[in-house]
């Protein structure tokens, strides 16, 4: 219950910020071009809370938090006098009305860049993209991958890290072949990968390909034993090392947990050692579902896990100029990279499975929040850069499908009628609501 009340938390701070950055661009350019802004909402709905400034506008928060708008004076929906007729969006230039509508977008990606600049100003941890497994016959066996092997280079891309190494590969997806380039035992080394049938419906990028990042290994000895647990209704205390249980010698961790599992309600006898002394108890984990609503065992232990090896993990720190350098060229990156997904998913070679919406955004929220504030700043700019892209899709419902329009009128010298306008307003609607309904389905396939 409190995952789901702080992940609606999360959510709420992360969107509100978010559109409030992206309508404060309309606004902010607005104003800069003598148009009368009647409102500034965060929200829809009911108004929880509004108050006017000496200008007229009226600012609003809104019920529902999912998104928000700028009502300006506009002669296509008011009655405009002739003297205010200044004042009004539709009076303005096509070039001043060219310039609020796509303020918006920019003043999501302005927000990328300054999230990302105080992230890497703070200094974020960050983990050498070092292979751990790799799956027999996968695509990655076949290209030659091996555990222990460090990415230094995808295709053209030089990465550091596991976030920089899953966005160049997912850059890659739909090409017949690419080149990787590998640190294995201290000398580089160059791998082709033909990446047939790579299946990222999941949005598991790397373990479609047939490996996963290494990660310290958990130890069979107990860093905690939850209170009032089947564990320690049985004996077992923290520091206890697990030698065996169901007449099996324990062999890692994964083992033990295969044996805890598949024994809900079970009476199993183990055996630990504690301080060099081993001792014979009898354990019965505890009977719960799992996310496909099966009984499983429960033991209510936590176990110590190996450190990393020296330098597999660093923090990313920059000073001020260095910074926004990074910054700037990392959000440009997160830009072309969402334009170049869409195009995919377009051609069909990303799924439309893996359009993710509020739910998704929700924990991802949370789960950045709890994390801690590098985090959270690395969240909203991805998120950002996504609002702003998808803003800018050509569709007359978003702020790319005003600016279609203005484009044409700049070329043609009129505007677009509005019959045509309706239309495509219409058109841009079902197109959106369909869009948002498979990533709605999406999030409930996911839960």
């Amino acid at each position: 219950m409190f995952a789901l009340v702080w992940n609606l938390f999360s959510f709420v701070v992360a969107l509100g910020i978010l559109v409030f950055v992206h309508e404060y661009g309309h606004f902010w350019v607005a104003r800069r071009n003598g148009v009368k802004v009647l409102k500034f909402s965060v929200g829809f709905g009911r108004s929880i809370y509004s108050w006017t400034d000496k200008q007229g506008t009226e600012y609003s928060i809104g019920v529902i938090p999912l998104g928000g708008y700028v009502r300006m004076l506009d002669g296509r929906v008011d009655d405009v006098p002739t003297e205010q007729e200044q004042y009004s969006f539709i009076h303005k230039k096509v070039t001043q009305r060219i310039a609020i509508v796509a303020a918006g977008p920019l003043a999501n990606f302005i927000f990328a860049i300054f999230a990302l600049f105080l992230m890497l100003l703070i200094g974020v941890p960050k983990v050498k993209p070092v292979v751990g497994e790799v799956t027999p016959s996968s695509i990655a066996a076949e290209a030659g991958l091996q555990a222990n092997d460090e990415f230094m280079r995808i295709a053209d891309t030089k990465v550091l890290d596991w976030e920089t190494t899953s966005y160049a590969l997912l850059d890659q997806v739909g090409s017949d072949v690419f080149n990787v380039e590998v640190q294995r035992n201290g000398q580089p080394l160059t791998l082709t990968v033909k990446p047939i049938d790579w299946n990222i419906d999941d949005g598991q990028v790397l373990s479609g390909l047939g490996f996963t990042p290494y990660r310290p290994k958990p130890l069979l000895t107990m860093a905690q034993v939850v209170e009032g647990s089947p564990a320690q209704q049985a004996g077992i205390q923290a520091g206890d090392k697990l030698i065996s249980m169901n007449g099996e010698r324990l062999k890692d961790w994964p083992h033990a947990v295969s044996i805890i599992t598949n024994h809900p309600e079970q009476t199993i006898p183990a055996l630990i050692e504690r301080n060099g002394i081993e001792i014979s108890l009898n354990i019965t984990p505890e009977s719960k579902l799992d996310e496909e609503g099966f009984s499983q065992g429960y033991l209510g232990v936590a176990p110590n896990v190996e450190n990393w090896p020296k330098g597999y993990v660093f923090d990313m720190q920059y000073g001020i100029l260095p910074a926004l350098e990074k910054s700037i060229e990392r959000t440009w990156s997160l830009i072309s990279l969402s334009f170049r997904m869409i195009g995919k998913l377009l051609v069909g070679d990303i799924g439309l499975n893996n359009l993710s919406g509020p739910i998704s955004i929700a924990q991802g929220a949370g789960v950045s929040a709890q994390s801690g504030l590098v985090y959270f700043l690395s969240f909203l700019a991805l998120i950002s850069v996504n609002l702003g892209v998808v803003n800018l899709l050509p569709l007359p419902v978003l702020d790319g499908g005003h600016l279609m329009y203005f484009l044409i009128e700049l070329i043609r010298g009129k505007p677009v009628s509005d019959k045509v306008q309706e239309i495509g307003f219409r058109v841009g609607a079902f197109v959106l609501m369909m869009i948002m309904g498979i990533a709605i389905i999406n999030d409930f396939t996911r839960l």
